[in-house]
Parts: C-alpha cells; sequence; structure tokens
C-alpha cells in the first residue's frame, strides 16, 4: 500500500479503537448504499487504492451510472489485499517466477527484485492421494506416500519461502486451502499502517482456484483467477475488469428438516447455470439468507465456478460473527467487524432491496434432498431419478453375476464443499451410528474415505463420538487434503477393478465433491453424483445406484428387516445436540498448529539462493520455454490449420489432467524412458512444474473428441498436409516447423471447471494462435490471454458441428495488433479443401485495455519480464505492504 490515498477519508472509532476510513458516501452521493454489497466493496477499493486522478473519476462515474442502468462498460482497477494458491496451482507459478528470475539475472538485473508485494498463502492440499483407505493407518501410511512422491516439488515450494518475500506455504496435513482460509486467514475486516495512520478496510484477496470464492460465505469478497493472472497481481499489477453486473438471488424461507446445505448448493447451481450468469458476480439478499449459518453459506459460495459465476457473495451479519466465533477468532477481531460493517454499511440488512443487474428467487422451503450428476455439477436430479440417468449411459456388455450393474466403486466424504462444514460432517457420523447400531457392513467392493478439509474435524468428531462410528463403516481419515474431489481417488478395490476390466458394471462414484466430470474422480469412473456427506455414507452402505436411496431399502437387519434411509437420518435436534457437544472453538487454532509443525515439513532440505538451482535430471521442475522477456506476437494476419476441433462442456480437466499419469501414454513413456518407475508415476497434477509431461498430456481425457476425423484417439489429431495420425503434440511440431499457424475450435462453455492454467500454457507450448468457441468460461478466458492466446467467440447459433471442419481446410484470420480492442469483431475466412472460402466474423472474448496490451506483448510473462528489465524497478507500482504479523484477526 502506497503512501497516498485518493479518496477522502472519515477518522472514526471502531471497538475501542482509532482507525482511517474511506468516506464512500462523500464520493458517491447519498445513494451509495442502493449498491450491491460487492460493488461497495469494490466502490471502497476503487477510491482508496492508489491510482490516477482521472481514473479514479472514470470509476466512480461508472458505478453511479451502474445504480442507473444496472451494468457498466466502464474498467476499474481492483487491488486484491493478498493472494491465495494451492501447491499444485503455485508449483507452476513459482516455476515461471524462478525462471523470470533467471532471465533478469542474464539481463545483468537483480533477480532480487522480483518478489512478491502482496502476502501469498499456500496450501499443500492437491497432492494427497488415497492409497490406503478403511484402516487405522490410512493418514499416516498416505502422508508418507505423499512426501516421498513430492519430495522434489516441496523443497522448491520450501526455496520460494526463503528466496521470496512475503510467501508463506502451509504443509500437508494442515488442511484445504478454503478450509484454511475460513478457519485461520480470513479476517473480514482488516488494518494497515500507513504514515503513522492506521486504516480499517475490508479483507479481500484472490485465489489460484476457482472455488476461492467460498470465502464470500463469511463476507469476505474474493474470486478465482489463473496462475498466470495471480503472479502479475502478487507483482503489484492490479485486477482489471469492467464493472461487473451483479445478479441478485433473493432467498425466502427456511430450508426443512433434513435438508442439507449440499441440496440448497446443488439447486442454486441447476438454477444459475440455466440463467447463464457466466462471468457475473452474485449476491444473496432477502430474509432468507438469516436462516443458513456462516458453513452453510460458504457451502453454496464454493460452487460458485459451477454456477458459472465470478463470485457469490452473502453479506455480513450476525452469523458471520458467529462463524468467527466458533472458529476461535478473538472477541476484539469479532467486534471490529461488526462495528466496521456497520459504520461502512457493509451489514446485511435481510428486508433490503438493493439494486442489481437481474433477480433470481430460491424458495429455501421447497428445497428436496438432491444428487447432481452423472457428468455434470449442474444436473440436479431427485433421488429417484439416479438410476434412469445412468440407463441412458452406456451399459456393461456381461453383466456381473455377483455385483450390481451400477455398483457404488468410491463413496468418499470428500472436499472443502462440504466438509468444511461441521454440520454437513456430524450429520454423516449420525447416519454411521445408527447404521452401525444395526449391524450395517459397506459391501466389498465400495472404496470409501473421509478426508475432512480441517484437521480440527478429528478433534470435533472424536469429542462427540462419531469418527469410532464412521471408521466402523470404512470412513477413516485418510489425510486432510483434497483427494478424490480432485482425482486422487487412488486404486480402486480389486473386485471392482476386475468387473471394469471384463466389463461387467458400470462404476459410480458418490462423492461430497464439487464437480463429476466423466473420468475426473477416477480414470475408470465415468458416472458421478454430488451428494451431502450423509448421503454418501448411504450409498456406501447400499452399494448400489440402481435405487432409489428415499424408498428403497438400504440394508437388512440381523433379522432379516429393511432399513430405510428415513431410519438414519438424523433430525435437525440431533445434528444440534451433537454439535453442542462436539465443538470447541480452540480446536481451530490448535489442530492447525499442530500441523504446521510437521516433522517431515521441517525435515526438508531447501535451497536458500536468490536462484533456484535447476536440476537438468529432474522430472518434476523445470524452467519453461515461455519465461522470457521476449515471446512470439500471436496475432496479425494469417492462414491457420485447426489442430483440435471439439464440442461442448470440454473442461480444463479435458484439456490438462490432474490424475494419475498412465504408464502407456505420451508422457508416461516420457518419464519411464528418464527412469521413473512404470507402476507410480505419479499424477499429472504433481508434474506441472514440468512442460514436457503437461505438453504429452494434453487432451488425452478419454471422453474428448477431435471431430477432424472419425476415430481419433484422445490427444491426438490429424496432419493435414500428410494424412497422419499423430499425437498433438507432434503434429504441432511439425506445424510450428513448417511455419503453419494454428487454432482449436470449440463449443459452448469452453474451459469450464478449475483454473488451471497449464490447460492454456499447454496451447501456447503447442504454438496455438487463437482458440474459436461458441462461449468461454472466465478464468480460462484469461488465461489464454495471459499466454498471447487470442480468444475468439463464434457467431451465435455456430459451433463445431455446423462449422463441418475438416484437416484439409484452413481458417484465415484477420487480427492485427493495432485493430484488437475489447469485444471487437475480427474478420476470418474458411478456405475448404474442395477450394470455397466462406466468411465468418467473430468476437474477440477480451474485457480490457490491459487484456489487449497482454496480447500485444506476447503474455503476461513477456509484460512483466519487459517492465522489469526495462527499468530495473519492481515491475509495477507496490499494490500491498509487508504481510501483517498475525492471521486470525487476532
Amino acid at each position: 500500500m502506497t503512501s497516498s490515498f485518493p479518496a477522502p477519508t472519515l477518522n472514526v472509532r471502531l471497538a475501542g479503537g482509532d482507525y482511517v476510513v474511506a468516506d464512500l458516501e462523500s464520493v458517491l452521493g447519498e445513494d451509495w448504499a442502493k449498491l450491491p454489497h460487492v460493488l461497495r466493496i469494490i466502490a471502497e477499493n476503487v477510491t482508496r487504492a492508489p491510482k490516477t486522478q482521472d481514473e479514479c473519476s472514470q470509476a466512480l462515474r461508472g458505478l453511479r451510472n451502474w445504480l442507473v442502468q444496472g451494468t457498466s462498460d466502464v474498467e476499474i482497477a481492483f487491488q486484491p489485499g493478498r493472494v491465495l494458491m494451492h501447491d499444485t496451482t503455485c508449483t507452476p507459478a513459482l516455476v515461471d517466477v524462478a525462471a523470470m528470475r533467471d532471465a533478469i539475472a542474464a539481463a545483468g538485473g537483480d533477480p532480487e527484485i522480483l518478489s512478491p508485494v502482496l502476502p501469498v498463502d499456500v496450501s499443500v492440499d492437491h497432492s494427497l492421494g488415497v492409497d490406503l483407505s478403511a484402516s487405522p493407518d490410512a493418514m499416516r501410511v498416505n502422508l508418507e506416500r505423499e512426501y516421498r512422491r513430492n519430495s522434489e516439488r516441496y523443497r522448491f515450494l520450501k526455496w520460494a519461502t526463503q528466496a521470496l518475500r512475503g510467501v508463506r506455504v502451509h504443509p500437508p496435513g494442515t488442511g484445504i486451502m478454503h478450509t484454511i482460509n475460513l478457519e485461520q486467514l480470513a479476517t473480514v475486516v482488516t488494518t494497515r499502517t500507513v504514515d503513522g495512520r492506521r486504516w480499517a478496510l475490508p479483507d479481500t484477496l484472490i485465489g489460484t482456484d476457482s472455488h476461492t470464492p467460498m470465502i464470500n460465505g463469511i463476507g469476505v469478497l474474493g474470486w478465482g483467477v489463473g496462475g498466470l493472472e495471480a503472479e502479475s497481481v502478487m507483482f503489484g499489477m492490479p485486477v482489471m475488469m469492467r464493472i461487473p453486473d451483479v445478479v441478485g438471488v433473493r432467498l425466502t424461507n427456511r430450508l426443512r428438516e433434513g435438508v442439507s446445505a449440499t441440496d440448497l448448493a446443488l439447486t442454486v447451481t441447476q438454477r444459475l447455470r440455466a440463467r447463464m450468469v457466466t462471468g457475473a458476480f452474485v449476491e444473496f439478499f432477502g430474509p432468507g439468507v438469516s436462516s443458513l449459518s456462516g458453513g452453510e453459506r460458504a457451502v453454496v459460495a464454493n460452487m460458485t465456478p459451477e454456477f458459472g459465476a465470478s463470485t457469490a457473495y452473502f453479506p455480513i451479519d450476525a452469523a458471520t460473527l458467529a462463524y468467527l466465533a466458533q472458529t476461535g477468532r478473538s472477541p476484539e477481531q469479532i467486534d471490529l467487524v461488526e462495528a466496521y460493517a456497520k459504520k461502512q454499511q457493509l451489514w446485511f440488512d435481510p428486508q433490503a432491496e438493493p439494486r442489481y443487474t437481474d433477480i433470481v428467487e430460491i424458495d429455501l422451503a421447497r428445497i428436496a434432498i438432491s444428487l447432481a450428476g452423472p457428468s455434470r455439477p449442474q444436473d440436479l436430479l431427485a433421488p429417484d431419478a439416479v438410476a434412469p440417468a445412468l440407463a441412458k449411459m452406456a451399459q456393461p456388455e456381461s453383466p456381473s453375476a455377483s455385483l450390481p450393474r451400477y455398483p457404488v466403486a468410491i463413496a468418499a466424504i470428500t472436499s472443502c464443499t462440504n466438509t468444511s462444514d461441521p454440520r454437513l460432517v456430524v450429520a454423516a457420523g449420525l447416519v454411521a451410528r445408527k447404521a452401525r447400531r444395526l449391524g450395517a457392513r459397506r459391501p466389498a467392493w465400495v472404496k470409501t474415505s473421509l478426508a475432512p478439509g480441517s484437521p480440527a474435524a478429528e478433534r470435533y468428531l472424536k469429542r462427540a463420538g462419531l469418527l469410532e462410528d464412521l471408521e466402523a463403516l470404512g470412513f477413516s481419515i485418510v489425510g486432510y487434503g483434497c483427494t478424490t474431489c480432485i482425482g486422487n481417488s487412488g486404486p480402486l478395490l480389486p473386485v471392482m477393478d476386475a468387473a471394469i476390466r471384463t466389463d461387467q458394471v458400470l462404476p459410480v462414484a458418490i462423492l461430497s465433491g464439487n464437480r463429476n466430470f466423466p473420468g475426473r474422480v477416477h480414470g475408470q469412473v465415468e458416472a458421478g453424483f454430488l451428494a451431502s456427506p450423509a448421503l454418501v455414507v448411504a450409498y456406501a452402505l447400499a452399494g448400489d445406484a440402481d435405487r432409489d436411496i428415499l424408498t428403497d431399502p438400504l440394508i437388512a437387519t440381523a433379522d432379516g428387516e429393511p432399513v430405510l434411509l428415513a431410519d438414519l437420518w438424523p433430525t435437525g435436534a440431533e445434528i444440534d445436540a451433537a454439535l453442542a457437544l462436539a465443538l470447541d472453538p480452540a480446536d481451530f487454532s490448535r489442530a492447525f498448529a499442530e500441523a504446521t509443525k510437521s516433522c517431515h515439513w521441517a525435515d526438508l532440505d531447501a535451497p536458500s539462493s536468490p536462484l533456484f538451482p535447476w536440476d537438468p535430471a529432474s522430472t518434476a521442475l523445470r524452467p519453461p520455454p515461455f519465461a522470457r522477456a521476449v515471446q512470439p506476437n500471436r496475432l496479425g494476419r494469417y492462414r491457420a490449420r485447426p489442430l483440435l476441433v471439439i464440442g461442448d462442456d470440454i473442461t480444463t480437466d479435458h484439456i490438462s489432467p490432474a490424475g494419475q499419469t498412465p504408464a502407456a501414454s505420451e508422457a508416461g513413456r516420457w518419464l519411464i524412458q528418464r527412469g521413473e518407475d512404470p507402476k507410480d508415476l505419479n499424477v499429472y497434477a504433481s508434474r506441472r512444474g514440468n512442460w514436457e509431461v503437461m505438453l504429452r498430456g494434453l487432451f488425452t481425457n478419454r471422453t474428448v473428441v477431435n471431430a477432424l476425423a472419425p476415430g481419433l484417439p484422445p490427444g491426438s489429431t490429424l496432419h493435414g498436409p500428410t494424412g497422419e495420425i499423430l499425437p498433438l503434440w507432434r503434429a504441432a511440431e511439425r506445424y510450428r516447423d513448417s511455419g503453419e499457424a494454428m487454432v482449436v475450435v470449440a463449443g459452448e462453455r469452453y474451459g469450464t471447471g478449475s483454473s488451471r492454467d497449464w490447460a492454456a500454457k499447454g496451447l501456447g507450448l503447442l504454438g496455438v494462435n487463437a482458440v474459436l468457441a461458441s462461449s468461454f468460461e472466465r478464468i480460462h478466458r484469461s488465461n489464454l490471454i495471459g499466454m498471447g492466446i487470442l480468444p475468439l467467440e463464434l457467431p451465435p447459433g455456430t459451433g463445431p458441428a455446423s462449422l463441418g471442419l475438416a484437416s484439409g481446410d484452413m481458417i484465415e484470420i484477420e487480427a492485427p495488433p493495432d485493430a484488437i480492442t475489447p469485444r471487437c469483431t475480427v474478420a476470418a475466412h474458411i478456405h475448404r479443401g474442395s477450394g470455397s472460402v466462406e466468411p465468418l466474423f467473430l468476437t474477440a472474448a477480451i474485457e480490457t485495455a490491459l487484456e489487449c496490451e497482454t496480447l500485444r506483448a506476447g503474455g503476461i510473462i513477456s509484460l512483466i519480464l519487459g517492465r522489469q528489465i526495462d527499468a530495473s524497478v519492481p515491475p509495477f507500482a507496490a499494490a500491498g505492504e509487508a504481510r501483517p504479523a498475525a492471521s486470525r484477526g487476532t
């Protein structure tokens, strides 16, 4: 934070202390409190953060006009207060930074000048695998194997904490990043001292994970970005964006008995995805909000990327304060949050009706027990619709005599989404307790696991006496990480694996996660259903998805009496009683502190030099070719080969895999040739610091269909000039060698899913100039621009199928650098192999002038390095100061 603030200020007394706050009413007028809460926070940021008077005035005019029109095209610069990352998104980002330091040193500069100017917290949560489950030794064994597989990468992260100012790593076992943020890092209101004056201001952040908006459940504004954008922000560049549309979701009434926050989150996901809120901010308002706890709100906010919005916000109120108290924040911090929110009109009023771009109505009393699947999180299903949905999928050729046709292969209580709210975890424990008392056992083919987002979960489950009940049904704690939700589910049980290999069953995963794309949870499992933790336990007991879980018997007692879900389902009063026994606010800080003192982490030997000492033989870490000051500009006038033609809903999982690396794959062969064990190649996500592996893994998901020719294997294409079928990276290499440009053509919602920047970096390494798609998901669109790749929207009603592209066709694109502006029209022509030519008018999916500048520079890394090397100063004006000494609001 610099020493000057352009905004008028107020000296106020809050919670017994004297503070300076931004005076928003004086710059926005008396109607400013009619803005949505999210825009009030943005207004505070815009007026306080350093910028020119013209920039500030333009932003404030845009906000005032937004009140009239409910939308705006005005660009603003948002300066978040901190950055949140996890190990498999921070590794490639920090590899970029290490390589950029090399470039600065090679140019004669001081590499140490390239250090973050914002606090950066890294959670090591994405590398834990479920190798062992349903065992009291599971957590120990899985953690030891995690360190063995990833020790080189973890030493690199430890180097970063010593070489880069402001980077703090939370080691394996401390929890999932979003749960850590909720329980440990978030202050809701923070303080900073500038020129001897103590400021109070909203806690804000960006995170390199699309589920960063989970923190919005307790009134902290944050959203997910790609690693490339995070790199620019950590070095002081603002987040440039158009003042967002804000969709208000009015909640009325309250959830019925037996209905959970998971059911609400899945319903919101279905409703808002259908409303097409892509790129918008969402804010919840209305009297129903007050009936939800902070934990329940966080569950809903976590699903923001699944319904396509940028962020989804619940304003600060008494439930926020209760959550802070439940997780052990100090009374002084809680008092400051309340006083500041009320003073700055950020306190929630259930009767208020702010101005919104659009409004969606949801009656909480009409929410029912639900699942989502079998392949998309927005496909909401009643329990009796699960079996019919599975019946529409490809059926097994040789039905098993010993297993059901739709056996539950995986039943996982996993993910921050539903394990960060103790109420949901305790409810699952109560189902297990009742089932155990009836003598229930899980079928031998069901792999069960419990991976909470917080190490405090073990303490409160033990205190309530529920951990033993869960363990008795196979739900032993396997560790504290993302595990099954991100595809680190480990091997299936042998009986299930054998049945799948002989095509006897259609295996099903039931998980309390946030995504269920085909093959994401496990490479052998294409059908996945999202459900509450309590439903996960119920399906594990049944072992069979070919049923209505609400009405069909789950198990039978020893005397043959059928047991229904209603016999096991806990009442609200039972959950309340168990929570009262279970929760101790001191657990959260104590469990986290204990996990932070990991002896495994302390024993890691890491270099401390300003430049990272690369090992040329490493299979985990290699400096990427694009981390250079000068990168090719991909704009211009050119004819391009279509490298891939793919359909709708191509996710970042499809583009850049995260799960197990198959030995027979291009990436697997590359690793084996360099001495890696074919039986344990680790997951793709662990190799995101190695561009060679990630390049070879592109589009290898077995459900990806390249329509350039029939029957193309995943990860391959038809080389136009020769007609050969080649791996993508080989074909792209040939095109580059012959000087030919390349494009990718896709359908709706291209790049949906996680924030992984390798989905864009991979295309950059292939040499792709542009991606033509019917529509883009926000983070991936930003990542493409960060790599200098031009995202182009196809005309409405036009898609890959209607274009009918073949390998002999060429696409001519006219995109000279000086003509590219936000949302400009880009002329194109399809030159058919037959000789005919068809015009095509595309729209540049560019939102800001900074994105245009990034494209002209050849990508964000070139932009950062170019300014750094030219100026010999930090690449952007400092937007923050050193990390505050305390966290958790103490």
